[in-house]
C-alpha cells in the first residue's frame, strides 16, 4: 500500500501530469466562456470579468481545439454589441485571425471568419477595421476552400462587410470576391447558395456600377435558374438580389427580364413563405417602374392581375411593394392605367386604404390611386366610384396624419378631381373640403353643369347650389370665378332664392307690402 501511494505521488509530480491538467483547465475555460457567451444575460458579467484579454492568448494555443473554441467565444461576444466588437479591434485580435485563415485547419477557419463577421456587422467603421487588417484577401481565398462550411463562413463575413455602403462593397469587389460568389451560388449545398446570393444582393444594391459588376460575372442567369427552387430561404435571397440589380437602370432591368424570370416569378406570389411573396412583388415593382414597355410586358404576362390577387391575400407591410407596383404601371400611360382598372385594381386599393393603419402604406396607396385617376374623366370616375375621395380628404385634414400622408393625399385628390366629372362623388366634398381643395371641386361642377340639365336639377335638389352660395371667396380669386360660372348655369331667381339672407329679404318685402 505504501509503495502504491508513493507511485501515485510520483505520477502526479511528473511534468506530463501538470501539462495535462493545465490543458484540461484551458479547455474547460474556453468551453465554459463559449457556452456562457451564447446567452445574452451572461454577456455583461463576462465583459466585466475581462474575458476578452484572457481569450486572446488562447487563439495561439498549441491545442487546435482550444484555439477554435476561443475564437468561437470571441465571435459570440463580439456579435452581441458594438462595444465588445470594438474591444476585439482594439485588442489587436483581428490580425491574428486573418493570419490563421490562411494557415490553420478548416475548423479554425470557420471560427476565425465568424469573428470577422461578428465585428463587421455592427457598423461601417468596424467593417472598415476588418478590411484594414487585410481580411478581404484571406476571406476571398477561403471562398475557394474545399470545405463548404469554410466557404459559407467566408461569404457571411464578406456579406456583412459589403452591406454597409458602396465603398466597402467596392473593396469586396476589388478583392475579387464577385466571380467566386457566383461560383458559390452554383454549389450543391443550400447554405452556401443562400449566403452567396445574399452577398451578391448586398453588393448590387449600392450603385449601378456595382450591380453591373455582379451582372458581368454572370450572376443573373444563375439566380434566375433558382426562382423555382423549393427552398424558401434561398428564393428570398434570389428575388432580393434580382430586385437590387433591376432597380438601378432600364438596361439592368431588361437584362433580368431577358433571363426569362416571367412568368415564373408570378408563381411565387402564391408561395407559402411571406418573405418570398414580398420579394417577388418587389422584383416586379422594380422592373415595372422604368418604362411603359416593361410595364406592358408585365401586363401581358398577367402580372397586374397576379399582384392584385396578392394584395387581396396579404395584410400589412408586405402589401407595400404591390401597391407601388400598380402605381408605377398606371403612371406610364392611359392604357396601362386602364389595364389596372380593368383588372379591378381600384377596388383592391380602396380596401388597402381602408384596412391599413400605417401611414406609409396609406401614403403609397393614395399615390397609386392618384396615378390611376389623373389620366382622363373615365379614369377619374373609376377611382371616384370606389368612394376613396372622402377617405383621401379625411387623411389630408387629419392632424394626426404624417406630413407625407397629408402631401400624398392632397396631391392625389387634386389630380383626380381635375379630371373627375362624376357628380355623386363630387357632392360630398362640396360640404367638407377646405378652400384649397374646394376650388377644384367647384371647377369640375362648373364644367359638368354647363352641359347637363339633369345634373343641374340634381345639384339644386341635393343642396349643392345652396352650399355654393354660402362659400365666401375672395373677390377676383379663381374660386370666385368658378362660383360665378356655376351661378351662370341657373336662372337668376333660383340663385337668389338659395343665397344666404334671401328669406330675410322676403320677410322685409312682406312687412313693406301694402295689400290693395
Amino acid at each position: 500500500t505504501r509503495l502504491s501511494s508513493l507511485s501515485t505521488i510520483a505520477t502526479r509530480c511528473a511534468p506530463s501530469y501538470f501539462f495535462e491538467q493545465y490543458q484540461k483547465s484551458r479547455m474547460q475555460f474556453v468551453q465554459t466562456v463559449a457556452e456562457l457567451a451564447s446567452r445574452p444575460q451572461n454577456i455583461e458579467t463576462l465583459q466585466n470579468a475581462g474575458v476578452m484579454s484572457l481569450l486572446r492568448p488562447l487563439l495561439l494555443d498549441v491545442v487546435p481545439t482550444i484555439q477554435q473554441t476561443a475564437a468561437l467565444a470571441l465571435g459570440r461576444l463580439a456579435s452581441y454589441n458594438d462595444d465588445l466588437a470594438e474591444a476585439v479591434v482594439k485588442g489587436e485580435i483581428l490580425p491574428q485571425l486573418v493570419y490563421s485563415l490562411a494557415e490553420q485547419n478548416r475548423f479554425y477557419k470557420k471560427a476565425a471568419a465568424f469573428v470577422l463577421r461578428a465585428v463587421a456587422k455592427h457598423s461601417p467603421q468596424l467593417a472598415q477595421a476588418v478590411v484594414d487588417c487585410g481580411a478581404l484577401d484571406a476571406l476571398v481565398v477561403s471562398l475557394e476552400d474545399f470545405d463548404p462550411g469554410v466557404k459559407e463562413a467566408a461569404a457571411w463575413a464578406l456579406d456583412y462587410i459589403a452591406c454597409h455602403n458602396g465603398e466597402l462593397s467596392q473593396a469586396v469587389v476589388d478583392a475579387g470576391a464577385v466571380p467566386l460568389l457566383v461560383l458559390c451560388i452554383q454549389e450543391p449545398e443550400l447554405a452556401v447558395k443562400r449566403i452567396a446570393a445574399s452577398a451578391l444582393n448586398d453588393i448590387a444594391k449600392h450603385s449601378p456600377e456595382l450591380a453591373q459588376t455582379v451582372v458581368d460575372a454572370g450572376a443573373i442567369a444563375h439566380l434566375a435558374q433558382m426562382i423555382l427552387n423549393p427552398d424558401a430561404k434561398l428564393k428570398r435571397q434570389v428575388f432580393s438580389a434580382l430586385s437590387q440589380i433591376s432597380k438601378h437602370s432600364v438596361d439592368l432591368a431588361e437584362m433580368v427580364v431577358e433571363a426569362e424570370v416571367f412568368p415564373a416569378v408570378l408563381t411565387s406570389l402564391k408561395d407559402p413563405d411571406e418573405h418570398v411573396r414580398k420579394n417577388a412583388t418587389t422584383l416586379i415593382r422594380e422592373i415595372a417602374k422604368h418604362t411603359p414597355e416593361l410595364s406592358q410586358m408585365i401586363v401581358n404576362a398577367g402580372g397586374v392581375a397576379a399582384v392584385i390577387d396578392y394584395l387581396g391575400d396579404s395584410r400589412g407591410n408586405v402589401r407595400l411593394s404591390g401597391i407601388m407596383m400598380l402605381g408605377y404601371v398606371a403612371a406610364h400611360s392611359e392604357n396601362l392605367a386602364m389595364a389596372v382598372i380593368v383588372s379591378k385594381g381600384v377596388p383592391q386599393l380602396a380596401i388597402c386604404l381602408a384596412e391599413e393603419t400605417e401611414d406609409h402604406i396609406r401614403s403609397a396607396t393614395a399615390w397609386a390611386l392618384g396615378q390611376i385617376g389623373r389620366h382622363s374623366p373615365e379614369h377619374a370616375r373609376a377611382v371616384a366610384m370606389a368612394n376613396v375621395l372622402p377617405r383621401l380628404l379625411a387623411f389630408y385634414m387629419d392632424a394626426q396624419s404624417s406630413d407625407d400622408l397629408q402631401a400624398k393625399a392632397k396631391k392625389a385628390l387634386k389630380s383626380i378631381l381635375q379630371k373627375c366629372t362624376y357628380v355623386p362623388a363630387l357632392e360630398p366634398l362640396l360640404h367638407e373640403a377646405p378652400s384649397n381643395i374646394l376650388k377644384h371641386v367647384i371647377c369640375q361642377f362648373s364644367k359638368v353643369l354647363l352641359h347637363d340639365s339633369k345634373a343641374r336639377r340634381l345639384f339644386v335638389t341635393s343642396g349643392g347650389l345652396k352650399k355654393v352660395q354660402e362659400i365666401k371667396a375672395e373677390p377676383g380669386s379663381l374660386l370666385q370665378e368658378y362660383i360665378n360660372s356655376i351661378n351662370n348655369c341657373f336662372p337668376e331667381e333660383i340663385v337668389r332664392y338659395y343665397s344666404p339672407g334671401y328669406s330675410e329679404t322676403l320677410l322685409e318685402q312682406l312687412e313693406k307690402y301694402q295689400p290693395i
